[in-house]
């Protein structure tokens, strides 16, 4: 997943895993008896045929939901060992906003209305990470989405007023307070820092600008004292990351790296990266990502999906074609499912059509997806990301 897995050192990462039989480095991800049913394995899908595939889904966290609202643990795996522990309970929370999104999206119960209550409590009242490494700051992500969350929640009729509006609105300027601490003098944002390590990082990466850039706009209008200035510096690193083939680099440097026939900032190492970045520059009202130009970013998406298919489960970070990672599948999927949403509606169900076989195929018996390792954070992130991203293609058809 693009959003909370770019923090595995992979050299590591790739000792741990030489000394493991083949069977152990993937704990939980057997492709045999999870396989899911070969109508699935279609090149279009009809939002009525991916209904029972968002029901598994969402009853699954429901199902692994923790009494107190929670989702996982903070203990370290045996695969990401060497980490500050508060970074463990980085990724968990990072990945609680996001099932919390998911059940918030997702079609509503009784049980599963009551699980997302809990988890709302729990995303507003939960302790939260510090940053207690130099270089590890990846307490970042659980301030990026869970100011996404609440931001999205607060503007959702079941929590915008009542118990829940006061203590959301609380988290999200706590949330914000991170934010806006954690802006790199280039104007992203990231979750590592390099030397010299201060309070201010001094490196940012395009798609975690892009992806919180929204939320902050949208947090202007609930009231939230968001400067215009700060967006502004986002968007512009976001602007200035933008390559003529179409891509965008996974961080800033004066002069764009990209050497041989094989990197990650050509356009087979950035199909996330494209995706997310095109949604948040168009929701921002940039003329320039015009209708084509999101156009174009989904046929690469589509054209080079095997990159993406290649990697999936892989457990060692970027070590797929053009630097692709694991982690980076789902966090793509989702944001071309926001991309389809901005096109006009009568083109949105063909996109969304194409885009489900590649989330339904992903599919456990147990109704988890997960796209990197087996820890539960991975496994709860990407199975909520398969949620939110065919709920996109749900909402546009019944909204006609």
């Amino acid at each position: 997943m693009n959003a909370l897995r770019t923090l595995l050192v992979g050299g590591a990462l790739g000792a741990a895993t030489a000394v493991l039989p083949a069977a152990a480095q993937l704990p939980g991800v057997a492709p045999t008896a999870d396989d899911p049913p070969a109508p699935l394995r279609a090149d279009r899908l009809s939002r009525e045929a991916i209904g029972p595939v968002v029901d598994r889904a969402v009853d699954y966290l429901v199902r692994v939901q923790h009494d107190d609202g929670s989702w996982g643990d903070d203990a370290p795996k045996i695969l990401e060992l060497g980490f500050a522990l508060n970074t463990y309970r980085s990724w968990r929370l990072a990945s609680h906003a996001l099932s919390t999104m998911a059940l918030a999206k997702g079609p509503e119960t009784p049980e599963r209305r009551a699980a997302l209550d809990r988890a709302v409590r729990f995303l507003a009242t939960a302790e939260l990470p510090k940053r207690d490494s130099d270089w590890d700051i990846d307490f970042v992500w659980t301030a990026l989405y869970g100011f996404v969350g609440c931001v999205e929640l607060l503007q959702d009729e079941r929590f915008s007023e009542g118990e829940f509006a006061g203590p959301l609105r609380a988290r999200a300027e706590t949330f914000f307070g991170v934010l806006r601490g954690h802006q790199a003098a280039s104007g992203g944002w990231a979750y590592y820092d390099d030397p010299p390590f201060d309070v201010q990082p001094t490196w940012a990466t395009s798609f975690c600008t892009a992806l919180v850039l929204p939320a902050l706009r949208d947090a202007q209008g609930l009231g939230l004292d968001v400067p215009e200035s700060m967006i502004a510096r986002g968007v512009r690193y976001l602007e200035r990351c933008a390559l003529p083939n179409g891509a965008y680099t996974y961080d800033l440097d004066p002069v764009a790296r990209i050497n041989g026939v094989e990197h990650i900032n050509k356009v087979e190492g950035s199909l996330g990266r494209i995706q997310v970045a095109h949604w948040a520059r168009r929701t921002l009202g940039d003329a320039r990502v015009t209708d084509e130009v999101l156009r174009e970013g989904l046929e690469q998406f589509f054209e080079h999906h095997a990159y993406l298919d290649h990697v999936r489960l892989r457990p060692i970070p970027h070590e797929g074609f053009h630097a692709n990672a694991g982690y980076f599948y789902f966090f793509a999927h989702y944001y071309a499912a926001r991309v389809i949403e901005l096109l006009p509606e009568e083109e949105r169900e063909e996109w969304h059509a194409r885009l489900r076989p590649h989330l339904a195929k992903t599919q456990r018996a147990s109704g988890s997806a997960s796209d990197f390792l087996g820890s539960s954070y991975t496994v709860n992130a990407g199975t909520s990301f398969m949620v939110l991203s065919l709920e996109a293609g749900a909402r546009q058809r019944d909204e006609r």
